[in-house]
């Protein structure tokens, strides 16, 4: 599945969990993911499975 199937609701209100910046849709290494757009600062990059967002600080990816 892809990020796409993530609620749209739920979508708009998603943030990172490490910065509270916006999440943005990307294709990580491993599949769909969502990639924070604090780049400068934070920058990590959580997975999504099943279409479920796994927003946990240290099992996300580093940039």
């Amino acid at each position: 599945m892809t990020t796409a199937s993530i609620e749209p609701w739920l979508r708009e209100i998603l943030r990172c969990p490490a910065c509270r910046a916006e999440l943005r849709d990307a294709e990580g290494p491993k599949g769909p993911e969502l990639q924070c757009v604090n780049t400068a600062e934070c920058g990590l990059a959580y997975r999504v499975d099943d279409g479920i967002p796994v927003l946990l600080v240290d099992e996300a990816r580093q940039p």
